[in-house]
């Protein structure tokens, strides 16, 4: 069946919200593959107008980070796709513009879904820059990118656009996250302390110009661009839980508050020509990672693809390790222990979980899930067919809830942390990909129940022919976040035929692996490896 979404008024060069709320509606109650198709050209789109949605997205915002007056994890959404099957987008090219706040698409509990062809775009995001034009001994002056509305009202700066109204001086005073860029490094962005903490009056100079004061300004040069952004990820740019079956071919994405594609419990997806850049004249496209996949099943295939300006990853593969609060019998009660992950159950009937040491990472045994239960945001009640190497303490891995991984023939630049970072089971390529620059390690492989939780073992890992031309920190990181050394958490990792540049330091180090081949590759630096705890080890320099 072929929708074609001007029959829903659905239209170039107006303001579609309401009738593309309307049309996803339709989809969920029309069986049968049915491909949607969109005219080329610009649909203007209203966050007002959207659908209001309750998500509970993985890494992004916890309960503490919402005021009072509002109500947490409550989102609008563009792409509303809930219940839908065999539903294919054909976009031609269709570029969506949003004024206002909104979670790019929500596609949730569906099957077969692909979507090509389109991008999403924002109107005067709250995302801003300020180049350092000026320097003095107690004041820096700044030129505000043309791009971004300001005012100044009784010597307050205000940033201002459809739903924000941003006090820069009070808003960031303690903010950890901003990014700047040197004028002499264009592609390396890197997280710093906010330029205002320490600024005590702000003076408007007009013609897009204003000066900070500071009692003596430090690690300014001229040039320097600075990113400004909201810290709260609220609303993720694509989010995908309870899916069988997604792919998407040439989609962009110019700007996202948050995760710029997120998945969660979701099984088979394929993402092919995404286009995660910035538009012409800014650094920067996603405030946090680029793509986080967690407790996803099937096989994960992301290629041919360009990432380019985040303040976070640009992949996150992972499970989570909850933590065993109560066992009685064979029933035990888990919970999430990072703020930023709560409110939703991966965990299936039949799944296999293994049962891990907290401090040595290392799997006491496993057994399978006969019922599983959402208790309330934060803790899950699962059923064994046998718990008897469940302690109160220890942490679990959904071993089955972890997907195969390919990330093949990408461009990775200006991420201001890790290019790639794993903790996942089942066999991972990261092959032939083109890492220009990042300010952390181009590929970090851990696994840790002490912090983020993010579990688990890496068991079958391939690294060959790509090329790291900037790294912040050592390129390749193997460090699994044990507190004591009694085996091996990662094995069977392979380091072939790669290229490192520009790195002085160590390029590849490793701890607590074993089944180790680092073959073939290229090396700047005379510093090439360095393990601990680490046995069986195929070298060749």
């Amino acid at each position: 069946m072929i929708i074609n979404a001007v029959e829903y008024g659905i239209k170039p060069n107006k303001e579609n919200g309401r009738e593309l709320s309307a049309l996803f509606k339709k989809l969920a109650e029309t069986e049968g593959e049915k491909t949607v198709v969109f005219e080329a050209g610009s649909y203007f789109v209203d966050a007002e107008n959207c659908d209001t949605e309750m998500l509970y997205i993985t890494n992004t915002a916890g309960d503490n980070e919402y005021k009072s007056s509002e109500t947490p994890h409550k989102t609008k959404v563009l792409f509303n796709l809930k219940n839908v099957q065999n539903l294919k987008l054909e976009g031609n090219g269709a570029r969506f513009v949003i004024s206002g706040k909104v979670t790019n698409a929500a596609i949730q509990s569906c099957a077969d879904i692909e979507i090509n062809n389109i991008e999403i775009d924002y109107d005067n995001p709250d995302l801003h820059e300020l180049k350092v034009v000026n320097i003095g001994s107690h004041f820096v002056d700044f030129e505000v990118d043309e791009k971004s509305t300001y005012e100044f009202k009784k010597g307050k700066f205000y940033f201002v656009g459809t739903g924000y109204k941003t006090n820069l001086l009070m808003e960031y005073r303690t903010a950890w996250h901003l990014s700047r860029v040197r004028a002499e490094d264009i592609n390396t962005i890197k997280r710093v302390r906010n330029i205002v903490s320490t600024a005590f009056k702000i003076k408007d100079l007009g013609d897009r110009k204003i000066r900070i004061y500071y009692l003596k300004p430090f690690g300014f040069k001229m040039g320097d661009r600075y990113c400004i952004f909201g810290r709260r990820r609220q609303h993720a740019g694509i989010f995908v839980d309870k899916t069988k079956n997604l792919t998407l071919n040439n989609v962009a994405q110019r700007f996202n508050y948050s995760l710029a594609f997120v998945a969660q419990d979701t099984e088979n997806i394929t993402l092919n020509g995404l286009d995660f850049t910035p538009v012409k004249g800014r650094l920067m496209s996603s405030a946090a990672d680029f793509l986080q996949v967690c407790m996803c099943r099937g096989k994960v295939s992301i290629t041919s693809s360009k990432f380019e300006g985040a303040c976070d990853d640009c992949l996150n593969v992972h499970g989570v390790h909850f933590k065993i609060v109560k066992v009685e019998n064979d029933t035990i009660i888990v919970k999430f222990m990072h703020k930023q992950s709560h409110g939703y159950n991966p965990i299936r009937v039949d799944d296999e979980i293994a049962f891990i040491n907290a401090k040595s990472l290392l799997e006491k045994g496993t057994a399978k899930v006969v019922s599983s239960k959402l208790l309330n945001e934060y803790e899950i009640e699962i059923k064994f067919d046998s718990a008897k190497n469940a302690v109160v303490g220890d942490v679990i891995e959904d071993i089955t809830a972890c997907p195969e991984l390919d990330f093949k023939n990408n461009t990775v630049n200006r991420i201001a942390t890790r290019a790639i970072l794993i903790t996942n089971r089942p066999k991972t390529v990261i092959a032939d990909n083109h890492f220009n620059s990042n300010s952390m390690s181009g590929i970090s492989i851990s696994d840790d129940a002490q912090s983020w939780f993010e579990s688990g073992m890496c068991k079958d890992v391939v690294i060959q022919n790509n090329v790291f031309e900037y790294c912040g920190e050592t390129p390749i990181k193997i460090i699994p976040e044990n507190k004591v050394d009694e085996g091996a958490v990662h094995s069977n990792i392979k380091i072939l035929n790669n290229i490192f540049k520009k790195y002085d330091g160590t390029c590849i180090e490793i701890k607590s692996t074993e089944n180790i081949e680092i073959k073939g590759n290229a090396f700047n630096s005379e510093d090439r490896l360095k393990t601990t705890d680490c046995s069986n080890i195929d070298v060749d320099f």
